[in-house]
């Protein structure tokens, strides 16, 4: 007999609504966007010329990204050493690292008053430029290396301890165990990797803003804010915008195709062997690559943190303004980013074939948050003020952008809680808010407090709507921080950068903290 459909509970109306919202949220200004848009032939030779350099870019960007996570990701497979634990868990700190922190750090290195250009002073050797199509290459590496470790580390591990014991056996030296299992694993995992890496890049604003910039170095999202904040002209602005969602769209679905790894077989998930043919010259190849990876990902955070540390003391009140109107932003969007995620993440978990609203969640990615932005003022401006309201904009369109993360942490929890303790609670009578806050939330604690950490640091380092919006008094840190370097101000500057990277990263250790406090009782 066929089960009756089930009832929707009051959470289930929530959570569809929610989406539904979010639905609108996203394709309404997208919608505005395109019918603003003018034809495809108002694109002068500025815009083709953004175009490329943002499809150039963000190919090199991911070229180099797994190019240069190879021999991480291999040496971290293959070596066991002390402090390697925190190694892999420090290379997800640019994961919520404010990008305009990081372009500093870069400057403090590679820039034309950094460190590599007064050694190569004295040596006599000429200095290096890092603006332009380089530098913009440069910090998406430093930005998108870890990700690209992470994702080929994980293929790296999934081959089973078993095949290695059985390659030991039969005597493969470190040629054969390239040939017969790393080429194969990494033909599966790169394409995924790079393409994963090219979309993310593609959406490039803060470091094109910060390192390129010019008729030959403008991304698409740059020419966007240029056309909008420097030329009005809304029309441009948005034929932009489209080109900028069929780019990633296109991007989208060609790594969605290529996001395939190959089963290397089925272990009994015993504990990782030594690889054979190891020897003396491919210990000091993993060394030079881990040591090589740590420099490049610490040695910019670490001078702007040296440099920055005493100007802090010294702020100008601008700063410290703009510091408080970035934490109150960050913590309303992720306020609302969890209220959102969470009753969404319990109708999908809450019955079959709700799968696809968390598809919703995910439009954030294939829709820029620049093209959102864009679309909001051409909504608002008949009726209001938008520079009124760049601060709750950015606010709105922050917690859409971390959407996709919260729904990924929560959607799997809720789907375990509801299996678990869901049906406990129906077997007990349980019903509405009491079932809800005794049987379902403290299983949701821990995705809940890292998925409202990672909004709060991404909103913390957000420097792309704001931009759009603001009037000077309404600056966030990230945009006062830009300012600052626009006025060669670098001490105050390196002192903003250290306090806003303190801000971000202690939201994010505070939501994540808090949350873990009751639920290792």
């Amino acid at each position: 007999m066929a089960k009756r459909a089930q009832q929707l509970r009051p959470v289930d109306w929530a959570g569809a609504g929610l989406a539904a919202l979010v639905c609108l949220a996203l394709l309404g200004p997208l919608m505005a966007v395109m019918l603003r848009a003018e034809g495809p032939a108002r694109l002068g030779p500025a815009d083709w010329a953004a175009i490329r350099f943002t499809l150039i870019q963000a190919g090199l960007s991911a070229v180099f990204s797994v190019l240069f996570a190879i021999p991480v990701a291999r040496a971290l497979a293959r070596r066991r050493f002390a402090g390697r634990r925190l190694f892999v868990t420090l290379t997800g700190a640019p994961f919520i690292l404010p990008v305009i922190v990081a372009v500093l750090g870069l400057l403090a290195i590679f820039g034309r008053a950094g460190w590599l250009n007064a050694a190569l002073s004295a040596l006599g050797l000429g200095a290096i430029d890092i603006y332009g199509l380089g530098g913009v290459v440069l910090a998406h590496v430093f930005l998108n290396l870890p990700l690209a470790v992470r994702l080929i580390l994980q293929a790296w591990l999934a081959l089973p301890s078993e095949r290695v014991r059985l390659a030991t056996a039969l005597g493969f030296s470190d040629a054969d165990m390239r040939r017969h299992f790393e080429r194969p694993l990494l033909r599966e995992v790169l394409p995924g990797a790079a393409l994963v890496i090219f979309l993310i890049c593609t959406t490039s604003f803060a470091v094109a803003l910060t390192l390129g910039g010019g008729p030959r170095a403008t991304t698409v999202e740059l020419a966007i804010y240029q056309a909008f904040r420097f030329d009005f002209d809304l029309g441009r602005a948005a034929l932009l915008g489209v080109v900028q969602v069929a780019i990633c769209v296109a991007a989208g679905a060609i790594a969605l195709r290529a996001a395939r790894v190959e089963a290397m077989g089925a272990g009994l998930d015993r504990p990782p062997m030594p690889w054979p043919g190891d020897n003396l010259r491919a210990r000091i190849i993993d060394l030079l690559a881990i040591a090589g990876a740590g420099a490049f990902l610490v040695l910019p955070l670490a001078a702007v943190i040296g440099e920055g540390a005493v100007a802090i003391l010294t702020l100008p009140e601008s700063v410290w303004w703009a510091a408080l109107r970035s934490v109150l932003v960050a913590l309303a969007s992720s306020a609302l980013s969890v209220a959102l995620a969470l009753p969404i993440a319990l109708f999908v978990a809450g019955g079959q074939g709700r799968g696809a609203v968390e598809l919703v969640g995910f439009l954030s990615i294939a829709i820029s948050p620049l093209v959102v932005g864009t679309g909001l003022f051409i909504l608002v401006y008949p009726i209001a003020d938008p520079v009124a309201l760049s601060l709750p904009i950015t606010g709105l369109v922050n917690a859409l952008v971390a959407l996709p993360f919260l729904l990924r942490a929560l959607v799997p929890a809720a789907r375990a809680a509801e299996a678990t303790q869901g049906r406990l609670a129906d077997a007990l009578g349980m019903r509405g808010m009491a079932r809800l806050r005794l049987a379902i939330l403290p299983r949701l604690k821990r995705p809940l407090g890292f998925g409202a950490g990672l909004a709060a640091a991404f909103s913390m380092g957000d420097l792309g709507v704001i931009a759009l919006f603001s009037a000077p008094s309404q600056a966030t840190l990230p945009l006062e921080m830009y300012r600052l370097m626009g006025a060669y101000r670098t001490d105050d500057a390196q002192g903003a950068a250290v306090l806003l990277l303190g801000l971000s990263l202690g939201l994010f250790w505070i939501f994540d903290r808090g949350a873990r406090v009751d639920a290792a009782a």
